[in-house]
């Protein structure tokens, strides 16, 4: 059975400076390639910090130079690299994940909650699709900071004759360190009720309005346990292992999901 070795990259942000900050994770991650990792994953915005000059810092999707970056990475590294971009496309600009394979292909999530309190949601626009990406033999939903508070999105939504949708769950993020306990908390809560693993991505250091932000990246596996678990606001790269077997036994020992509840997902619009 597969085995994805997945790195988190905990790390300050140049504030709303994409050069400093490529420059600075090249260094960071140095020689880390497709011999050590199947997927690097970096924080929410990792060009920028988290950055509400969307009409000034927004780059055009198809002329992007962080895209660019982020794309020769995973062709130079061999292997998945992924994180979040401001970009702008059809007049609108969105807070994208964007998903670099080592082939040069893309695919990308478009954030779907913003976070109101700092005016995301007047800044960018929402994403209306949900997202998922096969690596390694495991499917992951893919997700981004304010996400992970609204697990109705997040959920499980088998097809029918089918026990699961998604094998792991990722969410890269600008979360603060106020609200550290509640980030710990949900990481934890999302990989139990959807029993899968979830990869947590969060940046250090502070940003221009002095907000501090405590990492406590982490890696959970599906009983909501710990694998990585860096509880302190220091950058580190740190490379964990998931079994896809291993999973699989938790999902027959513990069979919970035979008792869930069937939904539908709307888009919240009425007729």
């Amino acid at each position: 059975m597969s085995e994805l070795r997945t790195t988190l990259v905990q790390c300050d942000l140049r504030w709303e400076d994409p050069d400093a900050n490529c420059r600075m994770l090249e260094e960071t991650l140095g020689e880390l390639d497709g011999d050590q990792t199947d997927l690097i994953v970096l924080p929410e915005m990792f060009a920028t910090g988290f950055t509400m000059n969307s009409r000034e810092m927004a780059e055009p999707m198809d002329e992007s130079p962080t895209v660019a970056w982020l794309r020769n990475q995973a062709v130079q590294r061999g292997c998945v690299v992924t994180g979040s971009v401001a970009v702008v496309e059809g007049g609108d600009c969105f807070n994208r994940l964007i998903w670099a394979r080592p082939d040069g292909s893309l695919v990308t999530y478009d954030k779907r909650h913003l976070f109101r309190m700092a005016g995301e949601h007047e800044r960018y626009a929402m994403g209306h699709e949900r997202v998922i990406v096969e690596l390694k033999g495991f499917r992951i939903l893919l997700s981004v900071c304010y996400d992970l508070r609204f697990p109705v999105w997040l959920r499980q939504q088998p097809a029918p004759g089918e026990h699961f949708e998604y094998d792991a769950l990722l969410c890269i993020a600008n979360w603060p360190a106020p609200r550290r306990h509640p980030w710990r908390v949900l990481l934890q809560a999302r990989a139990v009720e959807n029993l899968c693993p979830v990869i947590g991505v969060n940046r250090v250091g502070e940003d221009a309005k002095g907000l501090g932000y405590a990492g406590d990246s982490m890696l959970v596996d599906a009983k909501g346990e710990a694998l990585i678990d860096e509880p302190r606001d220091l950058p580190f790269v740190k490379t964990g292992t998931l079994s896809l077997a291993d999973l699989q036994a938790f999902r027959e020992k513990f069979p919970a999901w035979r008792d869930a509840d069937h939904f539908t997902l709307s888009d919240g619009v009425g007729d």
